[in-house]
């Protein structure tokens, strides 16, 4: 898992200790184990389980969505009021080459701006970076996903939220949800251990709703597990829409997120959409 809203919502399964679990900082940590087979299932970007379905040939597929929408826009100063007004400015942001850059540029497109001409988007590897930055500016306007959106609050004086990238992109009226993480397993183990991925995804799913219906509790175990401090965890917890959906509503839900990446850029994807053996229970 990764550090942030995936692993936040799977805490009481890490917490049960009957599955060796890694926690890792970026997805590139976690995929050449995915691959090389040191590791059976991970809970990753959505864009980044197509990509790896088709590098491998269908080795990956994905078992459930496990984030929604996580990004917002947050600006120290108070010149941003709509996507319109981002015309023009810098932007700090994460997740160059996954769902945050390709979320952020296909929600500039469909309002009128120009990602490569109208706006300077800044990639920094991660979020600490930016709150650096931001802590010793004047002003600045910042992409983050939860929970560092309420971190970068509590130590950057006068930085809000503007805008809830979930909200714009549901305004665009596609048939899509803006999907952050998923939970993708290898072929070859799912088809190996059909009852023991049905268990995983069962707990995994009371961990969910007991994470959502617990926030103080869950903030605590999110805190002994290291991801963030339970303080920021029980703030950023209601804003980092966790979730669990499997079966024939993920398969709606992903393939027509995956599609509006694809249109806007193929490679988001890894070239192509993938096939129907990509969706388990399919």
């Amino acid at each position: 898992g990764l550090t942030g809203p995936t692993t936040m919502g799977l805490i009481k399964v890490v917490d049960s200790e009957k599955y060796t679990f890694t926690l890792a900082g970026a997805a590139d940590e976690v995929t050449p184990k995915l691959i090389q087979g040191e590791l059976d299932m991970a809970a990753i970007p959505a864009n980044l389980a197509s990509v790896l379905y088709n590098n491998t040939q269908g080795k990956i597929r994905v078992l459930a969505v496990n984030t929604l929408g996580v990004l917002y826009i947050t600006e120290k100063g108070d010149t941003v009021t709509d996507v319109a007004s981002l015309k023009g400015k810098t932007i700090y942001a994460t997740g160059k080459g996954s769902t945050p850059e390709y979320t952020l540029k296909h929600i500039l497109k469909e309002n009128g701006i120009d990602p490569e001409n109208d706006v300077t988007i800044e990639f920094k590897s991660e979020p600490a970076e930016i709150v650096a930055l931001l802590e010793n500016a004047e002003g600045g306007v910042a992409m983050l996903p939860q929970p560092y959106v309420t971190a970068a609050m509590s130590k950057v004086e006068g930085l809000h939220i503007v805008l809830n990238l979930s909200e714009e992109w549901d305004k665009l009226g596609s048939d899509s949800k803006l999907i952050t993480g998923v939970l993708v397993g290898r072929s070859d183990f799912i088809d190996a251990n059909p009852e023991a991925v049905e268990t995983f995804l069962n707990e995994y799913k009371e961990s969910v709703d007991w994470v959502v219906n617990n926030t103080e509790e869950a903030s605590e175990l999110i805190d002994k597990y290291g991801i963030v401090k339970a303080a920021i965890a029980k703030k950023a917890l209601p804003m980092c829409n966790i979730t669990f959906i499997s079966g024939e509503e993920m398969k709606t839900n992903l393939s027509g997120y995956l599609n509006v990446l694809f249109e806007a850029n193929p490679k988001a994807v890894g070239g192509s959409l993938p096939g129907d053996d990509f969706y388990y229970g399919n």
